[in-house]
């Protein structure tokens, strides 16, 4: 009981990090619309659900894991927005988690102020709470890290696992893990060729290696097998495979080209972009100064911290040299530099007399929770801040919640008939996924008839829309979206008069309603 009780009490540090992190990525977790992007994934598990298996297009530019964690959560708890989200908030918990086991290189203090500083990120709490495949390709690579400087550091069977499993989870999750992985392979080419000029202090030697050729093989073909399950609709579609290197052709033209994300105005001389050091520099306080205290690493210093400088800066460049950008991929990069900057701040501390590291750790972690805080509470729509990109508006709650409500209410309410034109209409396929009688339009491409239960168009088209009405609705003006035209939602009066009550607000014409 006495040993129970020691060991508890040294990991509190960490029990507490984790709880944080839980909390600040579970608390309210339904109070965000579902963005853009959810909606398109939910969709995929919704059609995992009607046709069987998942179909991999590799122009869907992401590997198909997370549908298949989405389409698992769903088919556990139903169909709701905190069920949607419940992979991907999972997954950034234990990236956290992820973070404290760095503990077996750079020592307790390192790996805790690392775990801390992505417990509180604005940028990991607030995508770790979309339902979006980068706190996969976050972990993942967290993993990956470890399991590399395991192999460095030991030499351990375990070490091999992980890093097996970590590159096999990469490839199922986001083409990307090219990029990641190839950032690694050249952070060490490029450390062995500095190691030449200026000597690491300490110099880690690579340890004697402990796996065999069965450990390859067998580790090896699991990843292997995990792969062609997972990319083959488990089993069901052997001929998506080709889209394993497919996709690379059309990430191409999306990736290298800009596909509409193209922040030019963070354009500096030549092909660097500083956009992500300006999120760094507006939300991410410990990352930026971690990105500084990578300079501390070109000088003589600890090489495993060297290499992670390296992989850091590496990463960063190579996103930044990419025109296309998504906010939601800071992620992807942020990690790394908590580590760096813990690494100067531990050095800094054994050198003084009295630990003095929270001095600088207090403001900067102060900080990253107060803009956590207003970010992924309160100004969680607000277009002015860069992480809300493309997202949904609450006002979308003006067409949804009266329609779910109605649905919910009757023995048939699920067979309401929904006609929805709109170019631009996700998530609504996704919130609407249990309704049987629901169609997608385009606005040049109409409905033969105009008697649905709830009908959605941009404002702009309604005085010519109403023409074709033949009875009365309550008419709800609503904003999907930043970029997109005001919506108007009509709800019929046959319908919803018991829910809403009132006079409906739009009457046909006589000559219109015979």
């Amino acid at each position: 009981m006495r040993m129970s009780a020691r060991v508890l009490k040294a990991h509190l540090p960490e029990i507490a990090i984790i709880a944080v992190a839980i909390f600040l990525r579970c608390w309210l977790i339904e109070i965000k619309p579902p963005h853009f992007d959810e909606g398109i994934n939910g969709w995929f598990a919704d059609q995992m659900t009607a046709n069987g298996y998942y179909h991999y297009d590799p122009t869907n530019y992401h590997g198909p894991l997370h549908f298949y964690a989405v389409f698992l959560s769903q088919t556990l708890f139903g169909r709701d927005v905190w069920v949607l989200r419940l992979p991907s908030l999972i997954a950034s918990i234990l990236a956290v988690w992820a973070m404290l086991r760095f503990r077996e290189f750079f020592g307790v203090g390192v790996s805790r102020l690392a775990a801390l500083a992505m417990a509180l990120s604005p940028a990991y709490i607030f995508y770790g709470r979309y339902s979006i495949h980068e706190s996969w390709l976050t972990l993942f690579s967290i993993l990956l890290l470890h399991g590399v400087l395991g192999l460095w550091q030991t030499g351990s069977r375990r070490h091999f696992v992980t890093m097996m499993i970590a590159g096999a989870g990469m490839i199922l999750t986001k083409e990307t893990y090219v990029l990641h992985i190839g950032c690694m392979a050249i952070a060490a080419f490029t450390l062995w060729i500095y190691q030449m000029l200026v000597p690491s202090r300490p110099l880690w030697p690579i340890a004697r290696q402990h796996w065999s050729r069965d450990d390859v093989i067998l580790g090896g073909g699991l990843a292997t097998l995990a792969i062609v399950f997972f990319y083959s609709g488990t089993f069901r579609d052997f001929q998506a495979l080709g889209g394993l290197y497919k996709t690379f052709q059309a990430w191409f033209s999306t990736g290298v080209e800009s596909g509409g994300h193209e922040k030019k105005a963070y354009d500096l001389v030549g092909p660097f972009n500083w956009y992500w050091v300006y999120l760094m520099a507006r939300y991410e306080w410990p990352a930026l100064a971690g990105l500084v205290a990578c300079v501390r690493y070109a000088f003589p210093s600890d090489s495993r911290y060297r290499y992670t400088a390296i992989m850091a800066g590496g990463t960063l460049l190579a996103y930044s040299i990419i025109p296309y950008k998504t906010p939601w991929c800071v992620i992807s990069i942020l990690w790394p530099f908590y580590l760096t900057l813990a690494g100067v701040l531990r050095e800094w501390a054994s050198r003084l007399a009295k630990d003095r590291t929270w001095i600088v750790a207090t403001p900067l972690l102060a900080g990253s929770l107060y803009i956590a805080i207003q970010l992924n509470f309160f100004r969680f729509t607000d277009d002015s801040e860069p992480y809300v990109y493309v997202q949904t508006y609450k006002d979308i709650e003006r067409l949804t919640e009266p329609v779910l409500a109605l649905a919910k209410s009757e023995p048939d309410g699920f067979q309401l008939g929904g006609t929805i034109m709109l170019d631009s209409y996700y998530p609504l396929p996704w919130i609407f996924g249990d309704f049987t009688r629901v169609g997608y339009f385009k606005k040049d491409s109409p409905p033969a008839r105009w008697d649905a239960d709830f009908i959605v168009i941009e404002a702009a088209n309604s005085a010519e829309t109403e023409k074709n009405f033949r009875e009365s609705y309550y008419k709800i003006p609503f904003r999907l979206r930043s970029g997109q035209e005001e919506c108007v939602a009509y709800l019929s009066a046959r319908r919803f008069s018991k829910l809403l009550g009132g006079e409906p607000n739009f009457t046909p014409a006589p000559e219109a309603s015979q």
